[in-house]
């Protein structure tokens, strides 16, 4: 008996197991771990992803497979253990990990067609079910009763594809080509038995006889000025004839990547690459975290091991965060590599997702370069993975399954025996701790490639500029800065630093921060109670009239856009042509690389933007880097503020002189000496790592405890705290003395579309049930998560406390 372990497509926690399936005698060669089924469930059918192939099931009953989706597995043996290894990890759904490992196009609702991919002599059978057509719908071939086993030799031989035309329209992309049906002198002696009436028929037929190479058909009736009727005489005379031929949506096919070589190494670099090429060579598992200050030369390091890798015969997949997977960036490895690369990231199209994908599993390329999800890429053979910018919180999922992308990647890594790659100028403090104590391997790159000096760093107390009656958000020095920049012809950056929806209250005659007594942590302003609470122990306090520490009544809350930055500089410095890069002006597709094209080729003097440019971005005219609200993470309700200030400060300067021109940075702060701000001004990350690791042994935080993060949410209120307390209840009894568990508290925003949302947080160092207490959790509310509208979402390693 032949029977396969199918994971069904019905998220619920109480049909997240195997289901057991009898496969019909016509799939029984073609059913393969990994490959997608239709199988029926209950009254409907529903897609299933196949686990495993056994021969004996403890059920007397099976149903029989109804269809197979895939003659070709889209998901390769690890990434199944991949799934199952993450489901337990993030206390996900075995399905919703299967699932986003797949591009878009795989879950959508579609019908089946085979399409005809060469003139090769297909079997008997398979030549009369096309009968001259080029593509037959799926149901005719099921209608004819030919084996399965004939279909699927004939997909292995590329001879014919099976294709999903998904209702939303995404699908492979072909073109018509063109090409003589008969013999050179057949061709002539037609050529002559033509009457003299039919022109355009000996045209196209004189053409072939000059170029008897296949022929695209729109670009050869544009050519000749014909109809597709001339074609179509040409064709019933069996003359010419036509075929489907794919074409990959190539989102770079006009873009020209003129081919680069290796660099010469600096001495640096050469000692950081050698032992990375060694795991290389002995097929050994090991994480390496490259230090490299902006500058140092880190995507160099990359290339020339994928250089290594490709040349053994694997291949890499190489992560960049989303925001700087910019044109640059993707330049460097198509121009090192050329068409060896793949790229995947949001700003494509689902079918040119699809298109990438599928050139990846069908062995094409050796390289991807993408966002988070690449992590996925069905790659068999790995000889490196690298993470550029690790400390980046996007290469956290923020839903379900909530995988971290450096957690699969080490997961990969020991399973295919290579290194893992972490590189960053400012490493997460987690990822550095575990170099110290010697879980990584540490490669530090202090010297710049071009061994210039990182470009000095004026710090402007923004508490004097109010007092010296300087109202606007800009000092008088950075003004200064950008008048002579502009007058030298050079280009400025501009950074707002703003993130999170919170505003916090600060004095602006002594810079006094509003915070919380027992958290260490800025109070937010709550605008409908008009009170200032804290986000993780429930605190609150009315909003005061005046400061506590110097009594003025200048006490505000903060938060600025910008477009009201824009505004004013072009009131300020009305000669300056200012480009704005935020959420706003990035959404359409492809207006990111529109808008750094502009400035790159000098037609803006001024790049003002958010997070997205403070990082991978390299102009070699800009000269002054200004940051206008250092401060403004600083008093997120957020136990990492203080390293993201400090992360995103040493990128943004690291934009600054990174060629034959020497840069300034300004930075503008009402908090002029926090030990962040002032240890970026210097660039210092040791001291900064030293210290910041001190505050987070005193409050119990990563990485000297663990976190995680249960989130209840429900549209009663009175539900959710009831719902929450219980759960801290049922954990309090299993988890360690030492765990410290804080909640129910009302989650920073404490309402969401009308659903009210409880948290609780665990800090633990060794709970080693704690996943599978979880799931007990889970189970226990399963019915209330089902009939009422219960909502649990849990996070083991919360990066966005919001």
């Amino acid at each position: 008996m032949n029977i396969a372990k199918v994971i069904v497509d019905v998220p619920a926690s109480s049909i997240d197991q195997t289901f057991d399936y009898l496969i019909p005698e016509k799939f029984s060669d073609i059913v393969v771990a990994g490959a997608r089924v239709i199988v029926p469930f209950g009254p409907r059918k529903v897609m299933g992803f196949v686990v495993e192939k056994t021969t004996a099931s403890e059920f007397s009953k099976l149903k029989p497979l109804h269809d197979v989706l895939d003659f070709q597995p889209v998901l390769t043996k690890e990434l199944l253990e991949i799934g199952k290894w993450l489901a337990r990890e993030t206390i996900s759904l075995q399905i919703t990990t299967f699932q986003a490992m797949l591009p878009q196009v795989l879950k959508a609702t579609y019908k089946k067609e085979i399409v005809r991919l060469s003139e090769a002599r297909l079997s008997e059978e398979l030549e009369l079910l096309f009968a001259g057509r080029d593509i037959v719908p799926y149901e005719d071939f099921i209608a004819s009763g030919i084996r399965y086993i004939r279909l699927s030799e004939a997909v292995q031989a590329k001879d014919v594809a099976i294709e999903y035309v998904v209702q939303s329209r995404i699908t492979k992309k072909y073109q018509t080509i063109i090409r003589p049906a008969k013999e050179i002198h057949q061709l002539e002696e037609a050529v002559l038995d033509l009457s003299k009436q039919a022109k355009k028929q000996k045209q196209l037929l004189q053409f072939f006889l000059q170029h008897p190479q296949p022929v695209e058909k729109q670009a050869l009736l544009k050519q000749l000025k014909t109809s597709d009727n001339t074609l179509r005489e040409l064709q019933k005379k069996g003359l010419l004839e036509s075929f489907q031929q794919e074409v990959y949506r190539d989102p770079y096919a006009h873009s020209d990547f003129p081919k680069t070589e290796a660099l010469n190494l600096t001495g640096q670099q050469a000692e950081a690459i050698k032992p990375m090429k060694e795991t290389i060579e002995n097929e050994r598992h090991a994480v390496f975290l490259l230090h490299g200050i902006t500058g140092s030369g880190k995507t160099e390091i990359y290339l020339q091991v994928i250089q290594a890798v490709i040349e053994k015969g694997a291949e890499a997949i190489v992560l960049v965060p989303e925001i700087s997977l910019t044109p640059q960036m993707v330049k460097r490895f198509k121009g090192r590599f050329g068409s060896n690369v793949a790229v995947m990231h949001s700003a494509l199209s689902a079918g040119e997702k699809y298109d990438e994908w599928r050139r990846v599993q069908r062995k094409e390329v050796q390289v991807v370069v993408g966002a988070r999800s690449a992590i996925f890429a069905p790659f068999e053979n790995l000889g490196v993975i690298i993470i550029d910018e690790e400390h980046e919180s996007t290469y956290k999922q923020e839903d379900q399954p909530r995988y971290h992308a450096r957690d699969v990647a080490i997961q990969r890594g020991q399973h295919h025996k290579c290194p893992v790659i972490l590189g960053s100028a400012t490493p997460m403090l987690e990822s550095y701790a575990r170099a110290s104590k010697g879980v990584y391997q540490l490669t530090t790159l202090d010297k710049r490639t071009n061994n210039k000096e990182l470009p000095p760093v004026e710090i402007v107390d923004m508490r004097k500029e109010l007092h010296a009656g300087n109202r606007t958000m800009f000092s008088r020095t950075l003004k200064a800065e950008i008048e002579a920049c502009l007058q030298k012809g050079e280009q400025i950056v501009l950074l707002l630093n703003r993130r999170g929806y919170s505003t916090f209250v600060m004095c602006r005659d002594c810079g006094h921060v509003k915070e919380c007594p027992h958290c260490d942590i800025a109070l937010t302003f709550h605008k409908n109670s008009h009170a200032l609470k804290c986000h993780y122990c429930s605190y609150e306090e009315p909003m005061p009239i005046h400061c506590p520490e110097c009594g003025s009544d200048t006490i505000r809350y903060f938060g600025t856009g910008t477009q009201r930055v824009e505004e004013a500089l072009v009131k300020l410095i009305p000669e300056a042509r200012v480009i704005r890069m935020d959420v706003d002006t990035t959404r359409r597709k492809g207006s990111h690389e529109k808008l750094l094209h502009q400035f790159a080729t000098k037609q803006a003097d001024i790049l003002l933007g958010t997070q997205m440019i403070a990082k991978g971005l390299d102009f070699e005219n800009v000269t002054l880097v200004g940051v206008l609200t250092a401060d403004s993470m600083l008093h997120l309700p957020d136990f990492r503020s203080a390293e993201k200030t400090f992360q995103i400060l040493t990128q943004v300067s690291g934009r600054a002189g990174r060629h034959e021109l020497n840069g300034k940075v300004v930075v503008q702060t009402y908090t002029p000496d926090h030990y962040s701000i002032q240890l970026a001004s210097t660039y210092d990350y040791t001291s900064f790592y030293q210290k910041e690791m001190l505050m987070r042994k005193t409050f119990h935080y990563p990485p000297y405890f663990f976190l995680a993060l249960i989130t209840v949410t429900h549209t009663n209120q009175v539900k959710a705290i009831q719902s929450t307390q219980q759960m801290v209840q049922m954990l309090s009894k299993v988890v360690h003395k030492q765990t410290i568990l804080l909640g129910p508290t009302p989650s920073p925003i404490p309402r969401i579309k009308n659903r009210y949302r409880y948290q609780c947080m665990i800090k633990y160092r060794n709970e080693p049930h704690l996943q599978d207490e979880l799931r007990k959790i889970m189970e226990h509310f399963s019915e209330q998560i089902r009939k009422d509208g219960l909502l649990i979402s849990i996070d083991m390693q919360p990066y966005h406390l919001m």
